[in-house]
């Protein structure tokens, strides 16, 4: 296999044609064919299955796809961080995140880091912890957000200087809207929307007497916002983070937290073993930075609270 080949692979599975891909390419068809046809006697398996018109990936080549993105995208990044390396700080940072207020604290090291370097670009990737992590480790991101507990032996870390509060998103008309907040007896009681991001067992052990099996869980999420549009229109309670959804005085929303209180802090992680381009070595420093002011700043206001 080499590069080219590959990206010729893919440009057939995006055209959903070798005719297509093709003309893209602006290559013969008869050539295209070839060197796929290399490709498959090479690897030992068949890629698509022709139609009259259309060709679908096999199984191996679902595969090929998805590992062929990878090898492509991180060698278009090796390329393009060794062309900057001599030049200004550019290029791009790479972040995962699951949906999480921390996130404003990155993005506020990136609007600093910005002003200073306006050619730097941010990516964004959005999925849970497992998602991040494979990310990582697949070297498909510079930095993940994770929230506590996780396993960071194998990375280095920085821990932001906030914490996400549960609670319940709910219908402002529900009979627990009233409430002050939300105690471990009201759970077992209504129906739940819970997040794929968290096991419930593990993250609410110290809170609740609950498992997870003895509530009446309703649905699961992956994205809150999502998930919100059925708490609106009337399908169960969502158990949160506050902050992430923004209840204008519009919505038929209301977020109500738990008590006592429950709150997860977040990390900052990345592989141990990488070597950063000059971009996001340069985020991580203002980023580091920013982190000194903020618990500087915290200590300040609670001698003064002494």
């Amino acid at each position: 296999m080499n590069l080219r080949v590959l990206r010729y692979f893919l440009s057939i599975v995006e055209e959903g044609s070798i005719t297509g891909a093709a003309e893209y390419l602006n290559i013969s068809q008869p050539s295209l064919s070839r060197q796929i046809k290399d490709l498959e006697e090479h690897l030992g398996h068949k890629l698509f299955d022709r139609g009259s018109r259309t060709i679908t990936l096999t199984p191996a080549g679902e595969l090929l796809r998805d590992r062929a993105r990878e090898i492509v995208l991180m060698a278009d990044r090796a390329e393009a961080e060794l062309t900057r390396m001599d030049k200004p700080i550019n290029g791009n940072v790479y972040i995962g995140a699951g949906e999480t207020e921390a996130v404003r604290f990155l993005a506020r090291a990136a609007e600093c880091m910005l002003q200073q370097y306006p050619q730097v670009k941010f990516h964004i990737f959005s999925g849970n912890g497992q998602a991040v992590t494979d990310q990582l480790e697949s070297g498909l991101l510079d930095f993940g957000l994770l929230f506590e507990p996780s396993d960071n032996t194998k990375y280095s870390y920085i821990s932001l200087p906030t914490a996400d509060r549960w609670g319940l998103l709910m219908r402002k008309d529900s009979t627990l809207a009233s409430h002050d907040g939300i105690r471990q007896q009201d759970l077992g009681q209504i129906p739940l929307l819970l997040s794929r991001q968290v096991r419930f067992d593990r993250e609410f052990s110290g809170w609740s007497s609950f498992s997870e099996h003895e509530l009446h869980v309703v649905g699961t999420y992956n994205l809150l916002f999502n998930a919100s549009l059925f708490v609106s229109e009337g399908c169960g309670y969502a158990l949160c983070l506050d902050r992430i959804i923004n209840l204008t005085e519009g919505s038929n929303l209301v977020f109500k937290p738990l008590v006592p209180e429950l709150r997860t802090r977040v990390n900052l992680v990345w592989k141990s073993n990488r070597h950063f381009s000059s971009a996001a070595s340069q985020y991580l420093e203002i980023l580091r930075r920013q982190i000194g002011t903020e618990n500087a700043c915290k200590s300040t206001e609670a001698r003064k609270t002494l």
